[in-house]
């Protein structure tokens, strides 16, 4: 899985594209609390859902698009 950054908070997801509509993100343990993570997953742990649960952002998904324009992350050839 790939590592990217949020464009807004700077929280940083690990990421693996398996098309172009089909993106798995894995919040990672720091982007999930605050000070320094992302105040949308910290929110929703907080509440007491876990973070694999918790749905991207504009930001984010804008941050995603860029690695893969990018070549930071890849989209298989083969789909």
């Amino acid at each position: 899985m790939t590592p990217v950054a949020c464009g807004e908070c700077a929280a940083v997801v690990l990421c693996e594209k398996f098309s172009p509509a089909h993106t798995q993100i894995q919040w990672t343990e720091e982007a999930a609390v605050l000070p320094g993570g992302c105040p949308r997953i910290a929110a929703e742990v907080a509440a007491g859902r876990p973070s694999a649960r918790v749905r991207s952002c504009g930001a984010l998904s804008a941050a995603i698009e860029a690695a893969v324009l990018a070549g930071r992350l890849e989209v298989p050839a083969d789909v």
